[in-house]
């Protein structure tokens, strides 16, 4: 059991995150979005970007994170493998499962879009004293390990 002193440090931690994840999510997406090209839309954008997380997912897992209608989350889809960004396979360990994937044009859209990103974190990161940058870097490992879901 946890002390009255160790639950309030956590308490502040999550407080200061309620308060910062937001600023830094909306400056990432704000980059994602300026360089994901004029021809997607942000939840095609998004359906790259989670196939390229989690590559080989069925349209029921992307769907369910994207936060579409099946029906419309099929035809996005079906818009992205005409556009060859996007690859439709049946699964080879269950013949009865469709798994969706990204093509190398498809990488090549999120990476470019990845790396004008992180260039313009780099440039808000670079105004930060050597120690605050120092500080982020050290917290990193500590957030993933905390934050990490099974299997990611």
């Amino acid at each position: 059991m946890k002390s009255l002193e160790e639950r309030t440090t956590a308490d502040e931690c999550a407080a200061g995150l309620l308060e910062v994840v937001p600023q830094i999510m909306r400056v990432m997406r704000g980059e994602m979005r300026s360089h994901r090209g004029g021809e997607l839309s942000v939840p095609q954008f998004r359906t790259l970007a989670y196939l390229d997380r989690c590559p080989g997912s069925a349209l029921l897992d992307v769907t369910a994170h994207i936060g579409l209608m099946a029906p419309s989350m099929s035809k996005l889809i079906d818009g992205l493998i005409a556009r060859k960004l996007v690859t439709r396979q049946i699964s080879r360990s269950d013949r009865r499962r469709i798994t969706l994937s990204l093509t190398a044009q498809g990488k090549a859209i999120l990476q470019r879009a990845r790396k004008h990103t992180r260039i313009r974190l780099g440039e808000t990161l670079s105004t930060l004293t050597e120690a605050e940058n120092a500080a982020v870097r050290e917290a990193l490992p500590v957030l993933r390990r905390a934050f990490s879901i099974e299997g990611e």
